[in-house]
């Protein structure tokens, strides 16, 4: 008993001395004490990312989402998602005493009275376009690279479903003001929804609570915009997060890169670091374009009229595909179906051609293992040339898409360039058949020349620009083999799927990049260590060279002094 207590108060000495002393500290300490949360947070924090600039697609799109959220909340202490009319009295002049609804009057207030109301309500829109953008082109760089292959399915389906739920959330988005040109979407909206053969009418009623546009569209976007969908965006981005911190984030190929290891920067502190700069980089520019650069002047537009239309209208530039799809398509009807109803032309390019392309895109990941029988699991990143059936696929359907843009704005490139808006329909029509089959076959035999010029070089070597003359007379220029080379000086090396260097100066040791670790000193892989062996040894090997010619010419000078004194 005695020897017990003697252990236990030769202890508490040494308990003290570790227990933090800093209030930051015991904070901590408290924490760790109840949540057990050090270990797991250490680990998190020395996992390692691939760092590639393609990879800050995705990052734009989640600092969007951020400022998204930011932004929209200060809007939402301002907003007034009625219908009711009222007669503006606020600060802008042209419009006063014009009856409008409760909302559009809001608008007003938050873009002339409200303190800042202006540049953040820019600030969110342009956040909004923002956001769609930088997710398809994330999307393009996950399809190209095949980044979508097994284990991850789930994440492309996951980052299908966002890009979907952010346009429907930028419509409901620019339709909440209820000015004249958000009134003409929602026109259009339910346009599109009567056309949905035999439960149109039912669908339309439902959501405008009557007849087109009723009093409760309004208030019924407003929860659909501030609640609903973004609650689901959030959702959906924390398992898209999620996924990619369990499953590994993808790399290109590389020295060092396997299917089975990452390089790239730890989480704390150098990652972390890039990420905090590069949001607020993100936000700044933002900030920068909704202080400098105006949109959705709604002032201009007026409050909604069912009577009227504003010339010219567009929508945001992601509905734009959809609008061009609606202006080319021919005016084909269906009468008669099952005796009594008529599926209008407007059917086919806003409801049956967005529903084939949104299912095309969840499907590809499994039509494409389903095709080459791949079913392996991949972490290395593939060349767009070294797959040229899906790098062609994906320019053939992003030339449709080019097609289709276009055409959402005919009538104003007609109108700038003096051309028939008819020429213009049927130019789209023709270009929407011939383009993308075009565009296939085009990028298909680029991808397959990329491909032969990367073989060239590995077995030829990089050109170096040097010219010599044979004995022969013939001239012939030099070139720098990348490795071993065979009896016929032809290059052994074999083509594993990384960037092949074209360019003197792109030949050297850069591409061996490792990661120290911050919490603990991380072992380096054996290829790196002994590459980074060879490289130290000969750069000792070539000072000690330049130090021992120096001190040999250095002599010289002084044994030649030496001489000249005792003449």
């Amino acid at each position: 008993m005695t020897a017990t207590r003697e252990r236990e108060t030769a202890s508490e000495p040494r308990s003290r001395r570790n227990q933090p002393r800093t209030l930051l500290g015991k904070t901590g300490e408290w924490f760790e004490e109840r949540l057990k949360v050090a270990r797991p947070t250490r680990h998190y924090l020395n996992k390692v990312f691939p760092d590639h600039w393609s990879f800050m697609m995705g990052e734009i799109a989640l600092y969007s989402f951020i400022v998204l959220l930011l932004t929209g909340t200060f809007l939402t202490f301002f907003f007034d998602a009625a219908m009711g009319e009222v007669r503006y009295n606020g600060s802008y002049q042209p419009l006063q005493g014009v009856e409008m609804s409760q909302a559009y009057a809001s608008t007003l207030h938050i873009s002339f009275d409200v303190r800042g109301g202006l540049v953040i309500r820019q600030i969110h829109h342009w956040a909004a376009l923002m956001f769609i953008a930088a997710m398809l082109i994330h999307m393009g760089r996950i399809f190209f690279t095949g980044a979508f292959r097994k284990p991850r399915e789930l994440n492309w389906i996951i980052g299908v479903s966002l890009i979907v739920l952010g346009v429907i959330e930028g419509f409901a988005g620019y339709s909440l003001p209820d000015d004249l040109l958000s009134g003409t979407g929602l026109r259009i909206a339910d346009a599109i929804m009567l056309s949905i053969p035999i439960i149109g009418s039912w669908v339309s009623f439902a959501v405008f609570d009557g007849e087109f546009p009723g009093t409760a569209i309004v208030g019924r976007l407003y929860i659909v915009h501030v609640l609903l969908i973004p609650a689901i965006l959030l959702a959906l981005i924390t398992v898209h997060l999620a996924l990619i911190v369990r499953q590994k984030h993808t790399q290109f190929p590389g020295a060092g890169r396997t299917e089975s290891s990452v390089s790239g920067e730890r989480v704390y502190p150098i990652y972390a670091a890039k990420a905090g700069g590069f949001f607020f980089i993100v936000f700044g520019v933002l900030a920068a374009l909704g202080g400098f650069a105006q949109i959705n002047p709604i002032w201009l537009f007026g409050p909604y009229n069912p009577a009227q239309v504003s010339s010219g209208s567009q929508p945001d530039w992601y509905m734009a595909m959809l609008d061009g799809s609606t202006r080319l398509f021919p005016s084909w009807e269906i009468h008669g179906l099952f005796g009594r109803y008529t599926v209008p032309a407007v059917f086919w390019p806003t409801v049956v051609l967005p529903t084939i392309l949104i299912g095309l895109a969840l499907a590809y990941p499994f039509i494409e293992a389903r095709l080459t029988k791949d079913r392996a699991k991949h972490h290395l990143l593939q060349r767009p040339r070294d797959v040229p059936v899906r790098t062609s696929l994906g320019a053939m359907a992003l030339t449709f898409c080019i097609v289709l843009f276009i055409s959402g704005g005919n009538d104003l490139v007609a109108s700038a360039f003096d051309i028939s808006l008819n020429a213009m329909t049927w130019g789209g029509r023709v270009a929407l058949i011939i383009l993308p089959p075009l565009a296939y076959v085009l990028t298909y035999r680029i991808c397959l020349g990329l491909q032969r010029h990367d073989r060239e070089v590995l077995e030829h070597g990089v050109e170096t620009g040097i010219i010599r003359r044979l004995p022969t007379g013939e001239f012939i220029e030099v070139h720098q083999p990348l490795g071993p080379v065979d009896d016929h000086g032809h290059g052994e090396l074999n083509y594993a799927g990384a960037s092949v260097p074209k360019r003197m100066n792109q030949l050297g040791t850069g591409a061996l990049r490792h990661a120290r670790g911050f919490f603990r000193p991380v072992v380096e892989k054996p290829e790196i260590a002994e590459k980074l062996a060879e490289v130290e040894e000969s750069e000792e090997a070539s000072d000690a060279a330049e130090r021992r010619d120096k001190i040999a010419v250095e002599l010289e000078e002084v044994e030649a002094e030496r001489r000249q004194l005792t003449d």
